[in-house]
């Protein structure tokens, strides 16, 4: 067996030159980093290049019978990814300059060279080398995989257009945004501005997403900022981008997200809480088709799609001259309101169950599931934080419920006062669910009757630590349910 050549995980330099103590002096230079192979002329030199993988020649300007650039035209026709370096005195530095281009020469160094400068250029020489091999080597890989990768991109596209169908906005038969979802589907096709209008935490952004995953724009990009959460500086500088050293702390040109959905979709949330300043910006990018990066002299086409949300009441704010009006109509191409859950209490019990498959598995206990009086009691309460509301209220419950069967006890004090129609916390003026008008005995049996309801509810129909809760005996306790309609229940 062969012993393994120390050398061959080295990148290979060829000497050329017809002075031994010039081949010796530039070999102690390179070897510690380099296998440096020497030739004397250019007959030597092919038969090393014919039997090795060079990455650097060094060849002398001055040989007999050929001269440096003369031999380095040769190996650039035959050895191409070769780095051609000639080394040259003073006199006929004006040859080596003529014949850079046809020869391909790297860089030429004149004599006397000094080491260090020599073992710098070879290493660079060598990098380069390297890089444009893999860069070779990426472009034929990313032709083969082209295919590959469209497929990919292919299946990415099925599978968020599936998960942002309109079919999959959670809600029930009948629900009032059937309608909501039946125009958004038919305007999605069409490249028209949108504003959907909603209280904080209906699915806004959620209608947004299936509005562009059923657009011609699907395979650009979805992006959103939420324009309430910073000031005017940084909101352009986000939806616009910047130079550097447009302002205090820019240290890099930043791309703003118009930029980077362009052929795609802009989501602009909470639209109405924009101050008039930036609100002309805003319309002026709309109106021309192209953004200004702050301290750019120059503005960038942008080819984007606009849809905007907002919980205010922007036709009020327009009329108050809050919101500038020819903005206004800019975004309003298309008007959707999403209803609160309070206006549509059907769509809770899908949602709630929607909600704790999703928040068990991210928790860790996919095998939770809802008590008989748990979907009663949460529709039941008027959730004026919506969705984001619920979903909190299901993530406390699975977090304190020990057992897997959620029942209503598992909720919070003012789901459970909201269910009975009580509410969670004195207050000024009347009491929900308790009449205005009437006696004194009809008011007192109206709290009773929430009273009895809440405490059943928490207990989930165990008369037995209700009774024991309010003082009462079993008998007593039944008979008070039967009074108020609630024993069947």
């Amino acid at each position: 067996m062969n012993a393994p050549d120390p050398f061959a995980a080295l990148p290979a330099v060829l000497v050329v030159d017809d002075e031994v103590r010039s081949q010796d002096a530039m070999r102690r230079t390179l070897d510690e980093e380099f296998a440096v192979l020497a030739a004397s002329d250019a007959d030597e030199a092919r038969s090393v290049l014919e039997h090795r993988d060079i990455a650097v020649i060094l060849c002398d300007q001055r040989m007999p019978g050929l001269t440096g650039v003369a031999f380095l035209k040769e190996v650039r026709e035959r050895w191409p990814d070769t780095v051609r370096i000639v080394i040259s005195g003073y006199t006929d530095s004006e040859d080596i300059i003529a014949g850079i281009n046809e020869a391909g020469i790297y860089q030429y160094i004149l004599k006397p060279w000094v080491p260090d400068h020599l073992l710098g250029t070879v290493r660079t020489a060598a990098e380069s080398r390297a890089l444009q091999g893999s860069l070779r080597r990426l472009e034929v890989d990313l032709r083969a995989g082209a295919p590959v990768l469209r497929r990919r991109r292919q299946e990415r596209l099925a599978r968020a257009r599936d998960a942002f169908d309109f079919e999959r906005i959670e809600r029930a038969a009948g629900s009032p945004l059937d309608g909501v979802c039946a125009v958004a589907e038919r305007v999605a096709r069409y490249d028209l501005p949108v504003l959907i209008l909603g209280e904080s935490g209906t699915g806004k952004e959620l209608l947004a997403r299936a509005i562009h995953y059923a657009s011609p724009r699907a395979a650009g990009a979805f992006v959103l900022e939420n324009c309430a959460a910073i000031t005017d500086t940084l909101l352009e500088s986000e939806l616009f981008g910047h130079k550097r050293g447009s302002f205090t702390g820019a240290y890099e040109d930043h791309v703003g997200l118009f930029q980077r959905a362009d052929g795609g979709t802009v989501l602009l949330d909470e639209i109405g809480e924009t101050t008039p300043a930036f609100q002309v910006k805003l319309l002026r990018v709309l109106q021309e088709g192209e953004v200004r990066p702050v301290g750019s002299p120059r503005a960038v086409p942008v080819d984007v799609r606009v849809l905007a949300a907002t919980h205010r009441a922007l036709e009020a704010d327009v009329a108050a001259g809050r919101f500038r009006e020819d903005l206004y109509y800019r975004l309003a191409g298309v008007t959707l309101r999403v209803p609160p859950l309070r206006e549509r209490s059907g769509d809770i019990a899908p949602i709630a169950q929607r909600l704790l498959n999703e928040v068990g598995a991210e928790l860790g206990r996919p095998e939770v599931r809802f008590a008989d009086d748990a979907l009663p009691c949460l529709i039941g309460y008027p959730w004026p934080g919506n969705i984001r509301e619920l979903r909190n209220e299901i993530a406390r419950a699975i977090a304190l419920c020990d057992s897997p069967c959620i029942g209503a006890e598992a909720f919070s004090l003012k789901v459970l006062h909201g269910a009975a129609g009580r509410p969670a916390a004195n207050g000024a003026g009347s009491l929900p669910g308790i009449p205005i008008s009437g006696t004194l005995q009809e008011r007192l049996d109206a709290i009773e009757a929430m009273v009895l309801r809440e405490v059943m509810l928490r207990h989930r129909w165990n008369k037995t630590r209700a009774a024991k809760e309010l003082g009462l005996s079993r008998v007593g306790l039944r008979g008070k349910l039967l009074r108020f309609g609630l024993e069947d229940q």
